[in-house]
């Protein structure tokens, strides 16, 4: 945890929350609530889970029969609650984004820094995990990443930090435990 930094950002950001928008049928229930903890543990604010909702038909890729990313972010960013700080998006669905040269690439989540949105998905979390418990903290360590992202930390080059860039391996986040003291810093 982020102790007393996160305590001074609760304030802060009082009355303020952070909210979790379910996406699609597939997404298991054990998932928002790690998710949920996870988040409440790691800013110290507020979380709270919207009713679930389909996903919506406009982000809908269907040569890789996928989900566009930015257009899950613009889907978001409408739907958050007057009181609300961020919302995040959380799916089971494939997600993906362009990336340099890669129209089409498959993605944990997307934010934009220091925007209001971000989304992500657990079915990349599975890959070569030991088990549904694994995946389910790779899910929460995605989510605590996002956010960050959202809260105005960009990637961070230091190994095993939470904001260390995935460069397309979900294996990362095996390695990820805390932000780094940098991290810690800024977010203060």
């Amino acid at each position: 945890t982020l102790g007393g930094k996160a305590d001074a950002q609760a304030r802060k950001s009082e009355g303020k929350v952070i909210y979790i928008q379910p996406l699609g049928k597939a997404l298991p229930k054990a998932d928002v609530a790690l998710v949920k903890r996870a988040l409440a543990t790691f800013t110290g604010l507020t979380i709270k889970i919207l009713p679930r909702v389909p996903l919506p038909k406009k982000a809908w890729y269907p040569p890789r029969r996928r989900w566009r990313a930015e257009k899950l972010l613009d889907f978001l960013a409408p739907r958050m609650p007057k009181d609300g700080l961020r919302i995040l998006g959380l799916t089971a669905a494939d997600i993906s984004t362009t990336k340099g040269k890669y129209k089409d690439w498959g993605v944990l989540g997307l934010a934009n820094l220091a925007g209001t949105a971000c989304v992500i998905s657990s079915l990349r979390c599975h890959r070569r995990s030991k088990g549904k418990v694994h995946a389910r903290i790779r899910l929460a360590k995605v989510a605590v990443h996002e956010i960050g992202h959202t809260l105005g930390l960009d990637h961070c080059p230091t190994y095993g930090c939470l904001l260390e860039d995935a460069r397309g391996k979900v294996k990362t986040c095996d390695r990820e435990y805390d932000l780094c003291p940098k991290c810690r810093a800024k977010l203060a």
